[in-house]
């Protein structure tokens, strides 16, 4: 996500704030901000675009001021731009906010302060933030002014504040966005990742769930939530700074695979506005679904497993027909596009070039269009009338994860809105749907638990030529992930079949001790379908590692090799726990291959050309 830097201190602060947001550039991000504090003044400065741009405005300008924030944005609410770019000030100057994560009920505070008369500068959630402050600050206690602020807000995000009238003091929150204050001598700093600070400091506090910190440069103070003082044991940083900048894991896609809690819980804070789901650009109501009859999809690659999962669960819950299709397919097929249609483009780097060329015959075909992407202000998100943002933050390993489940879960969102607006959920129905939601990061944590478990079975997997992957219904969607996931990475030929078509041709390919991983999360009926699929492979001679829920162990154990168990959950969202087992399957065969796990060759992260 975002980058995060502070410091107050003895130095000037404006080297220290460039250097640190530098170090954090791998994150990814679309502007970039500082604001110092001198004299009893903020002064902000930001721009769009990467930090050179800053810098090139900062060259030779004269920025005195030894307390300071500085922000990297990847935009989530409001398009790239200097005004929605960090820091976020109160209308007089005297706060200033950087901000990691999602304010979920922004809109309701940003109606409240508008009605109290405050003209909001940004289209971001952020900016509520730096309003709300400055209301509750009586002048001489930040910290207490902070503390008020925050409980009032909902969502996960991290903080940094400070203030005109109390220069040398910067005030840090952390709620579920990570953020560290490294500890230095007459001088400290704060940052949301290691790399910002590793060359000035190794010694730092990371700060627990709901921890306030007063940051000043020859003290530390950390509260909870009520201002009650609190203490955390300094951590010695041991990793090299090229280590830091993946946090400590040894590759960034075991990173992002990591962060998918997180990032799903970032894509749904941003989409669920207490109890109603709002797209904050797709105004979907009644008058829209209306002039809907007919859904169409298209995408490449990952995002087309997830479009397929997005038909299933579409059609499943909300009744409307959906069509998908490789979009480097649909351009040539004469497809059939009316008014009627609602197209849908899905793709994490908004700029795939075949989903582009599709919106655009989409768009002059009459469609209203759609889009899901990954990245507010690219290509695809620019030409779409209508967006839904997964803000899963960047992905740096070529191979998608974060991305994929965060489609997985804006596509959820949408049937079940669907659904509600055309009357095919009771209300109590809904209810459970969305609860299902909330739930996701920690079922999605079920499968990112048993790393060591799938480590051992990718040592299997790793002595094989050919691998082969079934499942059926959104089963049969995350074995075609997971099928694309291990050639990508470990380079290995593998196919995914829907497990009732082996007996039609595919189970010829079968020798003694081909592995065949059976993706098995669905209830009842197709369980027990593949189940017997299961039996057929073993029969001739196959080794199965199979993917299921914990109530199915005592059926499914004694028939494969190897049994991965994710938790109880529902059918319609079985597929994250799955995908991200899989996703760690890969990884860890590539690994023990010596592949080059966040670069495979030949692949692009944004395929910009047809």
């Amino acid at each position: 996500m975002c980058g995060i830097v502070g410091y107050v201190g003895y130095q000037d602060a404006t080297d220290i704030l460039l250097n640190g947001l530098a170090k954090l550039d791998y994150r990814g991000y679309d502007s970039a901000g500082i604001a110092l504090v001198h004299n009893n003044q903020i002064k902000i400065d930001k721009y769009k675009g990467k930090l050179e741009v800053l810098a090139g405005h900062l060259e030779g300008e004269n920025r005195p001021g030894k307390t300071g924030i500085g922000h990297t944005r990847w935009a989530t609410h409001g398009k790239p731009s200097d005004a929605n770019a960090h820091p976020h000030p109160s209308e007089d100057m005297s706060i200033a906010v950087v901000h990691n994560g999602i304010v979920e009920n922004y809109k309701s505070l940003k109606n409240e302060l508008i009605e109290n008369g405050v003209t909001f500068a940004s289209e971001t959630d952020t900016e509520v933030i730096s309003h709300l402050v400055r209301s509750y600050f009586d002048g001489n206690n930040i910290l207490e002014a902070v503390s008020k602020t925050v409980k009032r807000l909902k969502g996960a995000y991290a903080l940094c504040i400070c203030a005109a009238n109390e220069p040398g003091k910067i005030v840090a929150v952390k709620k579920d966005n990570p953020l560290i204050i490294g500890i230095g001598e007459n001088e400290n700093f704060v940052a949301s990742d290691v790399p910002a600070i590793i060359e000035h400091t190794r010694q730092i506090y990371t700060l627990s769930q709901g921890t306030i910190a007063l940051v000043t440069a020859d003290s530390v103070e950390l509260f909870d939530e009520d201002l009650n003082p609190i203490t955390a044991q300094v951590e010695q940083v041991t990793w090299s700074a090229e280590a830091a900048t993946k946090a400590g894991y040894e590759h960034f896609m075991l990173k992002e695979i990591y962060e998918q809690p997180d990032a799903l819980q970032n894509t749904f804070g941003s989409i669920l506005d207490g109890e109603a789901i709002e797209f904050e650009d797709f105004p979907l109501d009644k008058e829209l679904l209306s002039g809907i009859s007919r859904i169409y999809m298209a995408a490449c690659g990952t995002a087309y497993y997830a479009a397929s999962y997005g038909k299933q669960i579409i059609e499943k819950i909300a009744r409307i027909p959906v069509e998908i299709d490789v979009a480097s397919e649909f351009r040539y097929k004469n497809p059939i596009i009316s008014e009627d249609t609602l197209f849908v483009a899905v793709s994490q780097s908004g700029e795939t070039a075949d989903t582009l060329e599709s919106l655009r015959l989409a768009t002059t075909s009459g469609a209203k269009v759609l889009s899901i992407t990954n990245v507010i202000g690219s290509a695809i998100d620019r030409e779409t009338r209508y967006a839904i943002h997964t803000n899963a933050g960047p992905e740096i390993a070529v191979a998608s994860t974060k991305a994929f489940t965060t489609q997985v879960i804006c596509l959820y969102l949408l049937a079940i809105e669907l659904a509600r607006l055309s009357g095919k959920l009771t209300p109590e129905e809904y209810k459970g749907y969305r609860k299902a939601a909330f739930d996701a990061p920690e079922y999605a944590k079920s499968a990112i638990t048993q790393n060591d478990a799938i480590k051992e079975i990718a040592l299997k997997i790793a002595e094989a030529q050919s691998v082969f992957f079934i499942g059926r219904g959104v089963d049969f969607c995350c074995a075609q992930e997971g099928s694309l996931k291990l050639k990508e990475l470990s380079y290995i030929h593998a196919e995914a079949y829907q497990s009732g078509e082996l007996k039609h041709g595919p189970i010829a390919l079968l020798q003694d001790g081909s592995p065949v991983i059976a993706v098995c999360t669905q209830s009842t009926e197709l369980f027990d379908k593949t189940l017997n699929n299961i039996k057929e492979v073993k029969a001739r001679g196959a080794y199965v590692f199979a993917i299921a829920k914990k109530h199915m162990e005592s059926e499914i154990i004694d028939e494969v090799d190897d049994l991965l168990l994710i938790d109880d959950g529902p059918d319609e969202l079985s597929l994250i726990p799955a995908a991200i087992a899989l996703q760690l399957l890969a990884y860890h065969t590539a690994v023990a291959l010596e592949r080059d796990v966040d670069k495979p060759r030949n692949l692009a992260k944004s395929v910009t050309v047809e």
